[in-house]
């Protein structure tokens, strides 16, 4: 595999950009237990540059989500997800899949048919998103850009229906386990954890930012709405991918920095973003 050091520079926008230049994010998931979730990931997207982010979810949960980060939008997600096709229907935005949304057997159902969907289509699976495509021991199809953003304990129920035996926390064998995660779905692997791996089965990035103050709730669906934003915004994959886990660490960085060692807070960290990536 090749080694990556170098991190991409972040888009820039021209002089005459606005809102619906600057790419859009669907961010899909919440449940009733889990509002903080989604509204956390729409922040992060908003801070990464996005010029819109929408989230799917729920009619009981929406209005909340959309009371913590009223920079978002709403579509009222119900029995399927035609309302997204109909609210993207040139299918540019970059979906962000999975933040507090459950694992109940009607969630399975609302998005089995995109993971086996043949089109292409953008998008981040990280938490229930990870958890409910390990439950169908399938791997994804299409061709889209998409990054799994798993910590070891979703990587090792992805990994156990596929076969693969390498351990996510040895730091021997991580860069091998996102490897061969990677290649099975045709994906781009966040193996999150200290020292973070990104890999699209080729190419490898081991991640030198971050501290313990990330070890904390709603820190990863920070990272997915960062790296959804900065595929909207027109990035690759893989290197939205590697600069978003650079940022997501500077910005814990900065924070801890500023403060201490714990005590962040996932919006704490969001509000950071901008600095961190724009300023490495």
């Amino acid at each position: 595999m090749q080694h990556i050091s170098d991190i991409p520079a972040p888009p820039t926008r021209p002089a005459n950009a606005h809102k619906g230049t600057c790419g859009t994010v669907i961010v899909v998931g919440g449940c009733a237990t889990m509002i903080g979730a989604p509204a956390i990931c729409a922040t992060a997207a908003l801070r990464g540059g996005v010029g819109l982010c929408k989230v799917a979810t729920g009619p009981g949960v929406l209005p909340h989500v959309l009371t913590i980060q009223p920079g978002a939008t709403g579509i009222e997600l119900d029995d399927d997800l035609t309302v997204i096709d109909d609210a993207d229907p040139d299918r540019r935005a970059v979906l962000a899949i999975g933040p507090g949304m459950g694992t109940s057997k009607r969630t399975g159902e609302l998005i089995a048919p995109l993971l086996r969907s043949s089109h292409t289509r953008r998008y981040v699976l990280d938490a229930d998103g990870l958890n409910l495509l390990a439950q169908s021991g399938k791997t994804l199809a299409g061709e889209g850009s998409r990054v799994l953003t798993p910590h070891p304990g979703e990587f090792r129920r992805l990994a156990q229906p596929l076969g693969i035996t390498h351990d996510p926390t040895d730091p021997e064998q991580r860069p091998k386990a996102a490897a061969a995660l990677a290649l099975a779905h045709g994906a781009v692997v966040v193996l999150k954890g200290a020292r973070t791996v990104v890999c699209d089965g080729n190419r490898v990035f081991t991640n030198d930012t971050g501290n313990p103050a990330l070890a904390t709730g709603g820190t990863g669906d920070v990272l997915t709405g960062l790296i959804a934003a900065l595929i909207a915004q027109g990035m690759d994959a893989f290197d939205a991918a590697v600069l978003g886990v650079h940022t997501h660490g500077r910005a814990g960085d900065l924070w801890a920095s500023q403060h201490a060692p714990s005590g962040m807070t996932a919006m704490d960290l969001a509000a950071l973003i901008p600095r961190a990536l724009h300023h490495t």
